[in-house]
């Protein structure tokens, strides 16, 4: 077995896959650019990571290789592993210097979205956005994908009993989608209305819905086997 092909299924949240994971990311980053440095950051660069963490990599560039290195991130990445889906920040996309890239991966648990930061060497210390910030809605950017985002997060804050942050995840993940929804604290059942609420809002979602659905039924409910 592969050390990126982890045990499938509701026990299959191997740290060490998720190292393997992205020890093959940063080393793919690393090198899909002359000059880059690729690093984690967050809890696994702090070792606090918990079975649930997503992967948090910033990727510094040389500035003349920002825009043709930004371009390279889907082939870099789907060549460590098939994506499932790859979207960009909107509040980044007219940035000169900055992207940031919300990726999931086929065969990866929903919980291992990777969080990419790509700088310019010249931007790399900078956290405020610029003058560039869109007015406009960026029409490439789903608020269902997004919505079902915060579904996937609102599952790890239950499991973290951290109630207050899934309540306000689900609430911004309704209000995205325009749902006249609130969230009840029956966990399943508030996520599944969200997924089934995405779903209707883009039907091109109904998969990854279902996938969200089935996270939260089978981390969620009672006494599961």
């Amino acid at each position: 077995m592969d050390a990126l092909d982890g045990p499938d299924g509701l026990d299959g949240l191997n740290p060490v896959v998720r190292g393997a994971f992205a020890d093959a990311v940063l080393g793919a980053l690393s090198a899909g650019a002359p000059g880059s440095d690729a690093a984690l950051r967050g809890s696994l660069a702090r070792g606090t990571a918990d079975a649930y963490s997503d992967i948090d990599v910033a990727w510094t560039v040389p500035d003349a290789e920002f825009g043709a290195a930004s371009g390279r991130v889907p082939g870099i990445l789907g060549g460590v592993r098939p994506l499932a889906s790859l979207r960009v920040d909107p509040e980044f996309r007219g940035s000169p210097d900055r992207r940031l890239f919300f990726a999931s991966f086929v065969g990866l648990p929903l919980f291992w979205r990777l969080d990419l930061d790509v700088r310019a060497a010249s931007a790399a210390g900078s956290g405020t956005p610029g003058p560039w910030r869109a007015a406009a809605p960026d029409p490439d950017w789903s608020p269902a994908a997004s919505a079902l985002a915060n579904g996937v997060a609102a599952v790890k804050a239950v499991l973290r009993e951290r109630p207050d942050t899934a309540r306000g995840l689900l609430e911004r993940g309704f209000a995205r989608v325009g749902a006249q929804a609130s969230p009840t604290g029956g966990w399943p059942a508030d996520i599944t209305r969200l997924a089934d609420a995405a779903a209707r809002a883009e039907p091109a979602q109904r998969a990854l819905a279902e996938q969200v659905r089935t996270l939260a039924v089978e981390y969620l409910t009672p006494n599961r086997t």
